[in-house]
């Protein structure tokens, strides 16, 4: 099975998102993560899911939540399609990171950086790709310093020049203007 990663934009209504999550749960496909968020559009919401499964099921899931009367536009993406980060936070035991060099080289060969230090606790955090974050996570866990580890859904936008929303709106505009003449 493939991940894809599903984009959706709509209009900000309560009870949407039990809508559109409601296509996953009827399909039984799993949801990995999920992000929602405004969009540089006012008054329109982006929804960012991933899920593994075939082509053709990603495919239906987008014409099934795009029969969302609030729904404007869903496209799904693999992963060359699209520009994606996710962000994560470790707390790390203080004392164990100054007892061993490594935890901290490790931290800085990542790129991660720590965002507050303490005599109890270290916060860590890490922006980048799935594997970069689970990678960073494996080796601090094999160090047995983690307290705490949180990710983010994941956060992306396409590599296409053109926004396909900004397409649709300008289409659907076009139309409803020729419909007024």
């Amino acid at each position: 099975m493939t991940l894809y990663t599903l984009i959706i934009y709509s209009e900000n209504y309560a009870g949407i998102l039990n809508q559109i999550t409601a296509v996953f749960t009827r399909r039984q496909v799993n949801i990995e993560s999920l992000n929602v968020s405004s969009s540089s559009t006012p008054g329109v919401h982006k929804y960012t899911i991933t899920c593994y499964c075939k082509k053709e099921m990603a495919e239906m899931l987008v014409k099934q939540i795009e029969k969302k009367i609030d729904v404007l536009q869903a496209n799904c993406f693999v992963d060359d399609e699209i520009f994606m980060v996710e962000t994560s936070l470790f707390k790390l035991s203080t004392p164990m990171v100054l007892a061993n060099q490594e935890i901290s080289r490790s931290v800085r060969h990542a790129s991660a950086r720590m965002v507050e230090v303490n005599p109890t606790y270290t916060i860590v955090e890490k922006t980048g790709v799935t594997e970069e974050v689970l990678g960073l996570f494996k080796q601090l866990d094999g160090f047995g310093c983690v307290l705490q580890f949180v990710r983010s859904g994941r956060i992306a936008i396409t590599r296409s020049c053109i926004e396909r929303l900004d397409q649709y709106l300008t289409q659907r505009e076009e139309e409803r203007d020729n419909q007024i003449e």
